[in-house]
């Protein structure tokens, strides 16, 4: 029996049972018939989570490219590997077939070479959802450069952090970008950003809107005509199993991004693996996720698991409000997708607008349906249940991490029964831990704690770019030997889990996990502030929005309350991006405290979400008096 198409429940515990059992020869058997290696690797796993270090097929070599692209060529050279469906419905889509995207990946990778990047070079990708953005990270991954992406809505100033943390030599952008309506000046933000950075050599630049921008003499070039003269041909890089692929930035709870590094063959096979099966994918499907390749979703499960499988995988440049609510769906229509994966902000975004919209188009294509980025509410699972998948499509409820690589916990469509708000059971090979406050796993059912995983799994990033300690610090000082996930979550009477959301300062809003620090960091920047706490509360359509709570300085404090909030914004929207304003701004005398000087968070959060019958034990704070105060004066 092959284990790499799960089809039933009797089969997943099959499956589970012996990938638990021994991990080593499960994945040894999954690794080795299903993808193409240089060299066979000599020790499947090594790991030691005190250090922390983990090893996956170790020895191993191979090119992540050739598996993504050059082996489908002799049997599906001619199938389409990448539908670009772009912002404008009057705009012609474009499919791309494997042997087209080989061609154009090995003109890129030539490029870059001739530009002077080599193995393990960092390149920083910042472009819109164009064809390109595919391309230059599968360009990087052929000769061996480590890519990092950022997604194109980040401010100058979030893009020069990253830039600067990964050192990378080369940026590549374009002119601009298309948003809905709206047109976005990707270059000048670009152009702004590398006013802080030395590092960078060069930047190429794709064109997209064909605005007039400014290229600067002997460090920007237009991609297109170097594309057209390099040769058509690379011989892919020899990259060893653990040599980095990428690095993902994703929001700390404290201070600055952390990089997270992936390595390639771990991550290969897990992403590919976890793709055939939470989709289950069959050879003439037409596959859509509707995230940005700026995220570790775009990563796995737009570009490298669907192309390890040969799929048909859907490039959307644009948003589901342009120009109506009904875009999503006429692209089902148009390119009969067969599992569409989305955010549960687009489906309640797309619920509020009602089914008129929907209802002009034929979804009859759909069989599987899937969510990510943040757990679904039981409304607008039904509502996706109900009018997309006219209650015959399943719903995968998928939960992982930037930190994760590839899906953990989620049911396997038509073998997992599934339930309303629970991402159901582990995926194969993935041994969760409930843990209670003092260190001890929570056994048995109806239970919950803080989520941890006590087993490396394949595609596990490996440590934050440049900081180790941060990385054992943060996912394995908490409890002894496992990975701690910073998510809270309940297991049910017959073993589904629910995540019941972050326990940490982190807090996601329609799908991006915005750290709180960096965002009072950047509104206590603001000349009148004094302090600010962010904290997250329930919201109809992001699912939580931020609450700012700020304590103006005596000088702020004649100053009007509604320019002053526009201008915090502001701050926000240059430091961050747009993705992380307020969406309440309440001016405080004072914040509560705990004697040793750390703000209470939980009284902030339970004020903003509306809910003080029980604020708990305020006799311990220093100044319990600002808690009415607050509660008076509460949006």
């Amino acid at each position: 029996m092959s284990n790499y198409h799960i089809k039933h429940l009797e089969e997943y515990y099959q499956v589970y049972r012996k990938s638990v059992r021994n991990p080593e020869v499960f994945w040894e058997e999954i690794a080795e018939e299903h993808f193409m290696w240089r060299k066979k690797w000599d020790n499947v796993l090594s790991w030691d989570f005190t250090k922390p270090e983990v090893k996956w097929f170790e020895g191993g070599q191979l090119n992540i490219t050739e598996n993504c692209i050059d082996r489908h060529l002799h049997i599906r050279g001619d199938k389409t590997a990448i539908i670009f469906e772009p912002n404008n419905p009057e705009e012609e889509a474009q499919h791309i077939s494997y042997h087209d995207l080989h061609e154009k990946v090995c003109r890129f990778a030539n490029v870059l070479k001739e530009q002077g990047i080599q193995k393990g070079d960092r390149v920083c990708i910042y472009l819109p959802m164009i064809p390109e953005l595919a391309i230059s990270v599968l360009a990087c991954a052929r000769i061996g450069a480590i890519h990092s992406v950022v997604f194109a809505g980040f401010s100058s100033t979030a893009l020069s952090t990253r830039i600067n943390d990964a050192t990378c030599k080369m940026v590549i952008t374009s002119d601009g970008s298309y948003r809905g309506a709206k047109t976005i000046d990707l270059k000048g933000i670009v152009d702004e950003a590398l006013k802080d950075c030395t590092c960078v050599e060069s930047v190429l630049v794709a064109k997209r809107i064909n605005t007039e921008i400014h290229m600067e003499k002997g460090r920007d070039h237009w991609l297109q005509p170097l594309l057209d003269e390099a040769y058509t041909d690379c011989v892919p890089e020899i990259m060893n199993a653990e040599d980095p692929l990428f690095i993902l930035y994703t929001s700390g709870s404290t201070g600055k991004p952390k990089g997270m590094v992936h390595s390639t063959a771990g991550y290969m096979v897990y992403t590919a693996y976890t793709f055939k099966n939470v989709f289950q994918y069959l050879e003439n499907d037409v596959y859509w996720c509707t995230a940005d390749i700026g995220w570790i979703t775009g990563h796995s499960y737009i570009v490298y698991g669907p192309l390890c499988n040969g799929a048909t995988t859907v490039m959307f440049e644009g948003v589901p409000s342009y120009p109506d609510y009904g875009r999503f769906w006429e692209i089902v229509e148009k390119h009969k997708v067969n599992q569409f994966y989305t955010a549960p902000t687009a489906i309640r975004a797309l619920a509020k607008e009602g089914v008129e919209h929907l209802e002009k188009y034929d979804l009859s294509s759909i069989k599987v349906l899937g969510t990510v980025g943040e757990p679904i509410n039981e409304e607008a699972w039904h509502w996706y249940d109900d009018n997309v998948g006219k209650r015959k499509a399943p719903i995968v409820d998928t939960w992982w991490q930037t930190e994760t690589g590839g899906m953990m916990i989620t049911p396997i469509p038509f073998a997992t029964p599934t339930k309303p708000t629970y991402a159901t059971l582990p995926f194969i090979g993935i041994q969760p831990a409930l843990m209670d406050e003092n260190g001890h796993e929570i056994k048995g059912n109806q239970v919950d704690g803080r989520l941890c995983i006590k087993f490396p799994w394949p595609s596990m990033a490996r440590t934050i770019w440049g900081n180790h300690q941060r990385y054992k610090d943060t996912y394995f000082s908490a409890y002894e030997n496992k990975y701690f996930t910073g998510d809270g979550a309940l297991r049910d009477e017959v073993g589904y889990y629910r995540i019941t959301g972050r326990v940490d300062d982190v807090i996601i809003v329609s799908g991006h996990n915005l750290g709180t620090a960096p965002i009072e960091d950047a509104i206590n920047e603001h000349p009148a502030v004094a302090e600010s706490a962010i904290v997250g509360f329930p919201h109809d359509i992001k699912g939580n929005a931020l609450y700012g709570y700020v304590t103006l300085k005596e000088s702020g404090e004649g100053r009007n309350h509604d320019n002053l909030r526009k201008e915090i914004n502001q701050i926000i929207t240059e430091q961050i991006g747009p993705i992380a304003k307020l969406d309440k701004v309440q001016f405080t005398n004072g914040l509560p405290k705990t004697r040793s000087g750390k703000i209470m968070r939980r009284i902030l959060r339970k004020i903003a979400g509306k809910d003080i019958s029980n604020l708990g034990d305020t006799s311990t704070l220093l100044n319990p008096e600002v808690v009415q105060d607050i509660i008076d004066n509460a949006l």
